[in-house]
């Protein structure tokens, strides 16, 4: 073969589509759209596609990549008017047992059908769905199932009802992996239809009643999706009486994660049916999910309750709800305590100040007080919105403890989240409370035993500057540091060098030069090799921010210094500063 011919790449491509070795086969098969290109449109039609359909015969991983790229391969076969030449070798891995090779199928024939032509969707989309539907093996109803919803959409007036009456068989079939296929193709299928088809969501309608009174747990937990699309798509009092009655069922099923799975849309579906409905006919579901005996369920219910309540008036979320809060806030799982304390805060605005302080502040103290570091964490994180409607009069005197307790948790990634929300916490308490409270806490932090403390206690600094501005760090954070660096404990000095350089970012000249500098100078003698290599790095980002007269008068001569100091790390140091001088 001619190494020099330009189409001796492709060749060699071409023969690895047929290599005994996987690896090549699979790189073949990824550069498909080469060869085709390389082919042209006639051969590509002709010669390819007929040799990849014959092809499908191959190890998983292979029949996937060749799922995905026949999906690309329309420009390659002549345009939207030839896509339908790619549908049988589609069809062929719509069989396969791999789920994943399927789902890369089911993919590229929803792109295909996107493009086809209404008289090819009708002449070749049709029939293959038909086709796939009729098969014995489960593989292809199952991407039956799943390919219907998209061609739907491009489907004929005469050949939707068709398309339906194969769902519908789907919805019934003896294999439970072929329902379950329905079940979650379904949701899609009522998108398909819309609100302009009303008796073709009827038929949507009794497919989802069929399939929530499935014997399979797995197939009923999906039809709290379908119950979302049918919110969006059905007329208010078709949903009060037809849908709202089934999903009363599914979130009192006997099983767990049925239940589960109607918690985790609930905030959902409440938005689709609006204000009216979730009060009359969600409120008693919620309710009951709240009190579940899983703490799974209960868990995941108490993390859709802002976005549940908002849609509840004042007096039915006390009366009702607040009773249960005041339940969950002594569960016996941490999880649901965990979860509830993420969302609770999200009642306060619906509610207003007069009945949050009333009502909702003992919650809020109360969860400060809970032995979990995640409940505390969880309610702090959200402190600045519970200040906008409350005021920090009435959280400080319990918000303080909370946070010294954070602040000197066991585990240090507890402790870590609390200096991470630092800034935000100062800005909703005010300059004052924060001198006064928790100013010596952040110091403490610079002297942690963990190294990432530390390293987070420095960001912290310069995000309270750009919080309360560089005259406030002047006087009450700079001076700190230049105390620490006295500190005997070498940890504590290179901690005070690193502060240095952050809080150089956000200072102006003047604290740099009549501040900072001087001190940074006198740490080049210090004695210990690892702080003077620091320091060289503390003046090489100094020098970025000095005046160039302060850096020829002061910065280059102590690099130059060092620069003969007799640690090799120090010199190296020291030159690659200097250099950036």
């Amino acid at each position: 073969m001619d190494v020099a011919n330009p189409l001796h790449p492709i060749a060699v491509l071409i023969d690895e589509l047929k290599s005994d070795q996987d690896d090549l086969r699979l790189k073949s098969v990824q550069s498909l759209g080469q060869i085709a290109a390389a082919l042209g449109v006639e051969r590509t039609r002709n010669e390819l596609v007929p040799f990849i359909t014959e092809s499908c015969d191959d190890n998983d991983d292979i029949l996937k990549g060749l799922a995905s790229v026949l999906g690309t391969l329309v420009p390659h076969v002549g345009g939207a008017d030839h896509a339908h030449t790619l549908l049988p070798p589609l069809e062929s891995l719509c069989l396969v047992e791999d789920s994943a090779v399927r789902d890369a199928a089911i993919a590229s024939l929803h792109t295909i059908s996107d493009i086809l032509p209404p008289h090819m969707h009708t002449a070749h989309m049709f029939p293959l769905i038909k086709r796939l539907c009729d098969q014995d093996w489960y593989t292809s109803r199952v991407s039956a199932a799943l390919a219907v919803p998209v061609a739907y959409v491009k489907a004929g007036p005469g050949q939707r009802q068709g398309y339906l009456d194969m769902f519908r068989k789907l919805c019934g079939d003896d294999t439970p992996m072929c329902r379950r296929a329905a079940a979650k193709a379904l949701p899609q299928l009522v998108e398909a239809v819309g609100p302009g088809e009303p008796e073709t969501l009827q038929q949507c309608v009794q497919m989802f009643e069929q399939l929530s009174t499935d014997d399979q747990d797995s197939v009923k937990l999906l039809c709290a999706n379908v119950c979302v699309a049918l919110a969006k798509a059905l007329s208010p009092p078709l949903v009060a009486e037809q849908l709202l009655p089934r999903a009363l069922k599914i979130a009192t099923d006997g099983s767990w994660r049925v239940r589960w799975s109607m918690a985790n849309v609930l905030e959902t579906l409440c938005t689709s049916m609006g204000n009216e409905i979730t009060e009359s006919k969600i409120a008693p579901i919620y309710k009951r999910l709240l009190e579940d005996s899983e703490p799974e369920v209960r868990g995941v219910a108490a993390s859709k309750m802002s976005g549940v309540l908002a849609l509840m008036g004042p007096s039915l979320i006390i009366d009702m709800f607040l009773p249960l809060v005041r339940i969950i806030i002594k569960d016996a799982s941490d999880h649901v305590r965990v979860a509830m304390a993420g969302s609770v805060v999200g009642i306060a605005p619906v509610l207003g100040k007069d009945l949050t302080i009333e009502h909702m502040l003992p919650i809020f103290l109360q969860f400060l007080k809970d032995q979990n570091s995640d409940v505390r964490l969880n309610i702090i994180s959200q402190l600045q919105n519970i200040n906008s409607i409350v005021g920090v009069d009435l959280l400080s005197q319990s918000l303080l403890p909370a946070i010294v307790e954070l602040a000197e948790d066991q585990q240090w990634r507890v402790r870590l989240s609390i200096i991470e929300y630092i800034p935000l916490l100062a800005g909703s308490l005010g300059v004052e409370f924060f001198n006064e409270k928790l100013s010596a806490l952040c110091m403490t932090w610079l002297g942690d035993n963990v190294f990432s403390i530390r390293e987070a206690a420095v960001r912290n600094l310069s995000r309270l500057t750009e919080v309360f501005g560089t005259e406030w760090s002047a006087t009450n954070i700079v001076p700190k540091v230049m105390l620490l660096y006295g500190h005997s404990n070498y940890l504590f000095r290179m901690t005070a060098l690193a502060s240095i350089q952050s809080l150089a970012a956000v200072h102006g000249n003047e604290v740099l030069k009549n501040v900072i500098l001087p001190l940074v100078l006198k740490a080049t003698k210090d004695p210990v090799p690892n702080i003077r290599f620091n320091v060289a790095k503390t003046l090489q980002a100094l020098a970025a921010k000095l005046d160039q007269e302060d850096v020829r008068t002061h910065v280059k001569p102590a690099l130059s210094a060092m620069c003969a100091d007799e640690d090799i790390d120090v010199k190296y140091f020291a030159q690659e500063a200097l250099a950036a001088c």
